[in-house]
């Protein structure tokens, strides 16, 4: 075992000695329906001015743009919210806008998140054409059942076939699936699984259903009308989770992502390995750096009131603070002890100025590579299967 408090710093940290490739989060904030687990950004409307929302979402990127410089872009994001709603006219001019503000990667990655109600499977080839060449299906389970406890708007038999649809349109597919649902069990979850696995292409996302603040849900759990499976249940339902999806060829790249090698997600690799990402439209998050220093931006979460800022301002900017270097380094790794990969130390060193030394509990550190929950070598540290799934707790402990 390496003693961490001996481990020599790679290199000198330089948080402007990092490369100037870019990811891009747009974020469009409207759904259908709220559905009852969720905390994200969203909200529902009966009537959605496209227009408006489409010159806003320009106008913000063209604005982040004029700062952060002409750099790579290597993967755009349209997240929600759903983004299946969005006009395929505003994906295409915000891709044509980014393509003249930016320099396009050859292997640019353009995904777009989409629900498979009929309504918005019917514009998956008009967003193809606008140029995205990745869909993320929100599917969310295959149990009927299971879809109306969620809130989803659509059936098992829609889902399927939304998903049809879209592999014959992009070159890459990807669908979530939220298991761990009360009443569930190791022989339902496997079996839905299987079938989940008999249709998927290169990816999965499979997230165990969490108790959100200030959801239905949580109302719900906390006068025990919604009850979750116990943690040894959580635990065999995850092993269930990762041996199936193995055995159909689909890796465990990240805590709850699974993908044939070669097929990660190159956007969300970005967020994990902590490395630059802009974020406009209503409530997005962004890490940049701007002339050597790091910064944590957020906009205006109500979509009219960020329309309102940006009509005025060119941006919905609420927040836009520098990073400390310890702040960095327990960021990046809480991003990246989530990956496979786990975390590179002398990248740790020059994004973020600091040493693993100062920002880990060493004597906790040492523990956990003990219990095998951590390795640790001069190069990385990685969390093991074991530590992933404790990884919540065993973060909690270990920084400082």
């Amino acid at each position: 075992m390496v003693d961490p408090r001996q481990l020599a710093p790679a290199y000198p940290g330089n948080p402007a000695a990092l490369t100037d490739d870019l990811a891009l989060y747009v974020h469009w904030p409207f759904c259908l329906a709220k559905c009852p687990y969720c905390d994200f950004n969203s909200h529902v409307r009966d009537r959605i001015d496209q227009d408006r929302f489409a010159s806003a979402l320009r106008r913000e990127l063209a604005t982040e743009a004029r700062r952060l410089g002409r750099r790579r872009l290597t993967s755009v994001f349209f997240g929600g919210g759903t983004p299946s709603l969005m006009d395929p006219r505003t994906v295409a001019a915000l891709l044509e806008d980014a393509s003249q503000l930016f320099d396009f990667s050859d292997d640019i990655e353009i995904t777009l998140e989409a629900n498979p109600t009929s309504i918005e499977a019917s514009r998956l080839a008009d967003f193809r054409s606008a140029g995205v060449n990745r869909a993320s299906v929100g599917i969310q389970s295959l149990d009927e059942s299971a879809l109306k406890f969620l809130g989803r708007k659509h059936s098992a038999a829609e889902a399927i076939k939304g998903l049809a649809i879209a592999r014959k349109l992009f070159p890459r597919v990807s669908f979530d699936l939220i298991y761990a649902r009360p009443g569930q069990d190791v022989a339902s979850w496997r079996a839905e699984l299987r079938a989940a696995l008999a249709i998927a292409s290169d990816h999965l996302s499979l997230y165990q259903l969490t108790i959100e603040p200030a959801t239905p849900f949580e109302a719900l759990y906390r006068h025990g009308q919604i009850i979750l499976p116990d943690e040894d249940l959580a635990v065999s339902l995850y092993n269930t989770t990762e041996e199936e999806c193995a055995r159909a060829g689909l890796l465990a790249y990240e805590v709850s992502n699974y993908a044939r090698p070669g097929q990660e997600s190159r956007h969300n690799l970005t967020y994990w390995r902590y490395r630059d990402y802009a974020g406009i439209g209503p409530g997005a998050h962004g890490r940049i750096l701007v002339e050597g220093v790091l910064h944590a931006t957020r906009r205006h979460r109500a979509p009219e009131a960020w329309a309102d800022r940006v009509d005025q301002l060119g941006h919905g900017l609420t927040h836009d603070t520098e990073i400390s270097g310890i702040e960095r380094a327990q960021e990046a790794l809480l991003m990246g002890l989530r990956l496979r990969e786990g975390i590179d130390l002398a990248f740790l060193q020059t994004r973020t100025g600091c040493t693993l030394q100062q920002v880990v509990d060493t004597g906790v550190l040492s523990d956990c590579v003990d219990e095998g929950y951590l390795e640790l070598s001069a190069q990385r540290l990685v969390a093991t299967r074991a530590g992933r799934i404790r990884l919540d707790a065993l973060l909690s402990r270990l920084l400082t």
